[in-house]
């Protein structure tokens, strides 16, 4: 029988993550299947755990479940323990361990596949929940030249900074604070394009060539990468890329095999 693998969240029906999974798995010769688990609200580790009975070897955890997914797990790695949060599971016989993808799959779409260096830059992420807590420490180890966090409510950017103090120098604050800064990189870690908002963002904040970049994703340009290309940014990106890189860590993680994504990327461009 073929290893079995899932993505749990809610809601869950427009995941990727099963197409993603099988062309990897396609493409590498691995023996498997991966479905999408809606789980309610209250039931997240409810279904995890008859998941697992069921005989499944691990899972991708997507919303609203990664901080609920670290609690859950028995072990996790260092990356997932500094995010505090987890979106990929693994079973075994005795326990469920956790880790945390999301941050390296970032990096490798903006570093390799964007072609950005962000070594020496000046990086801004703005949010301050689950998408940015899993970055912000692979972030720092690419050492820019600095690295603001900005949130709506600044207190809890000031608190999850100071979270990563040890790992580089990062200041947390409200957008208000970021007037006459600019930026090289700039990644939108909210959800506001989703809900048809924008972060409450000044137009002067890139710099000449800068990367304006959303973790969401859709059928076309985000509000943000269209409010950005007005204001005259032609560097844009959306996170596809980042959901197949992080997917592809969490392959990995499970099969100690690592896909090509390219071909992937393309795939899903594509459709």
């Amino acid at each position: 029988m073929p290893d079995r693998y899932a993505v749990i969240g809610n809601p869950v029906s427009h995941s990727k993550s099963p197409a993603i999974h099988a062309a990897f798995a396609l493409a590498t010769g691995q023996d498997l299947t991966y479905e999408a688990i809606l789980a309610p609200l209250d039931g997240f580790r409810a279904k995890v755990d008859s998941f697992r009975a069921a005989g499944g070897k691990g899972a991708n955890v997507t919303l609203p479940f990664k901080l609920e997914a670290f609690d859950l797990a028995a072990a996790s790695t260092e990356r997932a323990r500094a995010a505090h949060a987890v979106n990929t599971l693994s079973f075994d016989a005795d326990a469920v361990r956790g880790d945390n993808t999301d941050g390296i799959g970032l990096i490798r779409d903006i570093e390799t596949n964007l072609g950005v260096e962000i070594a020496g830059k000046r990086v801004l992420v703005m949010g301050a929940g689950g998408a940015a807590r899993g970055v912000l420490g692979p972030l720092l180890e690419r050492r820019p030249a600095s690295l603001a966090l900005a949130n709506r409510t600044p207190d809890k950017a000031i608190e999850l900074a100071a979270r990563f103090a040890t790992q580089g120098h990062v200041i947390g604050s409200g957008y208000g604070a970021l007037s006459g800064s600019r930026f090289d990189i700039v990644i939108n870690a909210t959800s506001a394009s989703l809900a048809g908002d924008l972060p409450p963002l000044a137009a002067s904040v890139f710099v000449a060539g800068a990367l304006a970049y959303d973790m969401m994703y859709g059928s076309g340009p985000t509000l943000f990468l269209r409010w950005a290309s007005e204001q005259g940014v032609t560097h844009l990106a959306d996170g596809l890329g980042m959901l197949v890189e992080q997917a592809a860590e969490s392959f990995f993680v499970w099969r100690a095999v690592r896909p090509d994504t390219a071909p992937v990327i393309a795939m899903l461009r594509a459709h």
